[in-house]
């Protein structure tokens, strides 16, 4: 019967005889290569890697106490090709206020706080967002500056520091255009013991 036979996925991916090499298909891993067509898969999936995501280094302290100095983050590419960046979303981007088009030259990391349509403001120490006070539990002090309502055009986001008295962000220059979004924050590692 058809439906019994394996997919195309399974011989691709696991009845393969480039994949027979792995100890847990046969026990001769010390003794047989994968071929040419195993180094091609590896190779792909390099290329993929490569393409979909980027590691970057957390060279200050405006993302504290999410992020601290020396971090290594992963910034994953390919998700906001599928969605619209959301609240909460922590976002890697090109600096807005520079000319330049160099992709490396200016990279941030900043949290999404408000979408496209919504107002911010802040004043007394709070963020707020279409007239709602925030609580935000993972920022590192309440903000020191005040800042006049502003309303998020369409096809921006408003992006804060969690360390927000520090940080370089939308409260001095302004809304993010979502263009200027490179990526979205996975996961980080390598934290510094002596910080």
């Amino acid at each position: 019967m058809s439906f019994l036979r394996p997919c195309a996925m399974y011989n691709f991916f696991v009845a393969s005889p480039s994949m027979r090499w792995m100890p847990c298909q046969s026990g001769g891993f010390v003794f047989r290569w994968p071929g040419l067509d195993g180094f091609m898969r590896l190779l792909l999936l390099a290329l993929l890697w490569t393409m979909l995501s980027e590691i970057h280094y957390i060279p200050s302290s405006s993302m504290y106490p999410t992020l601290r100095v020396g971090d290594r983050i992963l910034v994953e590419k390919a998700s906001f090709y599928i969605r619209s960046p959301a609240v909460n979303d922590i976002v890697t981007f090109r600096d807005p206020t520079q000319l330049s088009r160099d992709k490396m030259d200016g990279v941030f990391i900043k949290r999404i706080v408000a979408k496209a349509g919504d107002t911010v403001e802040v004043c007394n120490g709070k963020l707020f967002v279409n007239g709602v006070a925030k609580d935000e539990e993972f920022i590192a002090g309440p903000p020191s500056y005040t800042l006049e309502f502003t309303h998020v055009p369409k096809g921006h986001v408003y992006v804060l520091g969690d360390n927000r008295n520090i940080s370089y962000d939308s409260h001095m220059w302004g809304p993010l255009p979502v263009k200027n979004i490179v990526g979205r924050y996975v996961m980080s590692w390598h934290r510094p013991r002596n910080i």
